[in-house]
């Protein structure tokens, strides 16, 4: 199976596990500036030269090498269960995607058919019931996640945890994983620790929000789009991202950890 989601610099200075919706077109930037002195000329998604990708054939071999002998500090960045969830709705599902078109062509309309969601157009400026909406899509994801219909899971709201455990049981062992909420502390705790030919001035780094600006802004709190219902739901996807990481999921309100991450923990969990 190899490392999926898996980047490297081409100095192999890091190796970095992607998990969507967790900073990771900034990690990426990160990472190519470490490298090259400048940032990537559009969405590092996109970039096929200038830093080592799983998708692409050519690095598999260097990634594969350097992974199972563990030669560079490999790391991982997380996100709150509740606002991640939230980001993919408003993204992918309302979003008009860089494309100009609806992510995956048929989803969107798939779902509005089979879930009665609304997800709004750009010439109505998006209007329409947010909270009504994202708790059908939620019940949406819960079926593609339990049951892999009406279609499988999307990398962009399966639980990170899968993510994060295909380097594990591939052979990776990491040695950091951070959390968005405390972007800064924990990207400069990976720089701190690894050797980059270009000095990354962590202050200096614009946020590279790629799904910014094409899709409708959220217009309530976090808490307002869950009821009982869609936290018993959430709970049943991301159960093991709660507790492994460390957020709280009795209070929705609350985006930042309550406590430490225990890497053994993770390691031997994921493991498996």
């Amino acid at each position: 199976m190899g490392f999926p989601g898996t980047w490297m610099t081409e100095s192999e200075s890091v190796v970095y596990r992607v998990v969507p919706k967790c900073a990771c077109s900034t990690i990426g930037q990160i990472m190519y500036y470490s490298d090259h002195g400048e940032f990537f000329d559009g969405d590092i998604h996109d970039a096929t030269q200038g830093l080592h990708k799983w998708a692409r054939d050519e690095s598999q071999p260097l990634i594969n090498a350097n992974v199972k002998t563990h030669s560079s500090y490999a790391f991982t960045c997380v996100r709150n269960p509740y606002t991640r969830i939230l980001s993919s709705f408003f993204d992918k599902i309302c979003g008009i995607q860089r494309n100009g078109k609806r992510y995956r062509g048929n989803l969107v309309p798939l779902i509005i058919q089979k879930y009665g969601i609304e997800v709004g157009e750009p010439e109505d400026g998006f209007e329409f019931d947010q909270i009504k909406s994202f708790r059908r899509f939620l019940l949406f994801a819960r079926d593609t996640i339990r049951w892999r219909r009406p279609m499988e899971p999307d990398i962009h709201w399966s639980a990170m945890s899968g993510h994060v455990s295909t380097f594990i049981v591939n052979g990776g062992r990491y040695d950091k994983i951070f959390w968005t909420e405390t972007f800064n502390e924990g990207m400069q705790e990976v720089l701190d620790a690894i050797d980059t030919p270009v000095e990354v001035k962590l202050d200096e780094v614009p946020r590279f929000n790629e799904s910014e600006g094409h899709g409708p802004k959220r217009v309530h709190p976090v808490e307002d789009y869950f009821d009982d219902l869609s936290m018993h739901l959430v709970k049943e996807i991301y159960n093991r991202d709660f507790k492994l990481f460390k957020y709280d999921f009795d209070d929705p309100s609350n985006k930042m950890p309550v406590g430490e991450i225990d890497l053994d923990e993770v390691h031997a969990k994921l493991g498996d």
